[in-house]
């Protein structure tokens, strides 16, 4: 087994990447975007944010002034096992990357009330910004592998879950998925998106799926639903930052879970901002 501060070490790196770098895949995405855009200031707001990331990427420093929640997906392999004691090591090396990042102070102190109300007060300290639950998926690889999102407040605001009445049509259920997100991506603000879509047979299961569609994203690669979406949002005219032009989302990535027969599916979306996915990977 991986030594405990060997694990709080990878983690902690692990964490750090996720929220100071973009991946190849979604610099690409950027080149193209910029290479496409006609309209002149939406050019030059696609051009900002990707220096942006290259001098985050360059000083190891947050992406956004909101450096986001950490999401932890673990993908285990049939051989190797996920234990109580690895998980509190992973947690620990969240806490440690929070400092080194350095997240923003957002966690509220107090009791449940306290905390929903923000009675409590903000801690100063960025490590007491607690991890999501885990998300564990058995993967047929010899591989323990840890995924970090560091997913931030305004998608969360503007994302939602809901159930569709798919009739039996494919193009039921893409039709409104494109509706409802043509609203979340022009409150948003931090255009372009990345579309996460997610579809289950209840909540849970929906959101972890759009989860795990941002955990294995590729910007280099859409299907042919995504690229739907991604087309259909594009002629919105919303573009980056809001300020108009071809570029409203740079990718679409929709997981969707064994279904059941019923006349409703469950989706749930997020418009991940134009930092999003912050993710990082790392083995133990």
């Amino acid at each position: 087994m991986t030594d405990r501060n060997e694990i709080i070490t990878k983690v902690a790196d692990c964490l750090v990447r996720a929220g100071s770098t973009f991946r190849q895949d979604k610099k690409d995405a950027y080149c193209r975007a910029i290479k496409s855009e006609e309209l002149e200031r939406a050019k030059w707001n696609l051009e900002t944010i990707l220096e942006n990331a290259e001098v985050a990427e360059r000083d190891r420093s947050p992406l956004c002034d909101d450096t986001g929640i950490p999401h932890v997906f673990v993908e285990v392999g049939p051989k190797r096992a996920l234990t109580g004691e690895m998980m509190t090591a992973i947690q620990e090396g969240v806490a440690e990357g929070l400092k080194q990042l350095p997240g923003r102070p957002m966690a509220i102190m107090g009791d449940d009330k306290q905390r929903i109300d923000m009675s409590g007060g903000i801690s100063p300290r960025s490590e007491d910004l607690l991890l999501a639950p885990f998300l564990v998926k058995e993967v047929p690889e010899d591989v323990l592998r840890v995924h970090i999102l560091m997913l931030g407040g305004g998608p969360a605001i503007r994302g939602m879950t809901y159930r569709v009445f798919h009739k039996h049509k494919l193009d039921v259920v893409l039709g409104e998925i494109v509706e409802r997100s043509k609203e979340m991506v022009k409150l948003l603000g931090c255009t372009p998106c990345t579309m996460a879509v997610g579809v289950g047979r209840s909540q849970f299961e929906a959101t972890s799926m759009m989860m795990e569609a941002l955990v294995y994203s590729d910007f280099n690669k859409q299907s042919d639903m995504e690229q739907f979406i991604t087309d259909e949002l594009n002629k919105t005219d919303v573009g980056p930052l809001g300020l108009n032009g071809k570029t409203t989302v740079l990718a679409t990535f929709m997981k969707v879970a064994p279904q059941r027969a019923s006349g409703v599916r469950v989706v749930a979306i997020r418009p991940a901002c134009c930092f999003e996915p912050r993710m990082a990977s790392v083995e133990l």
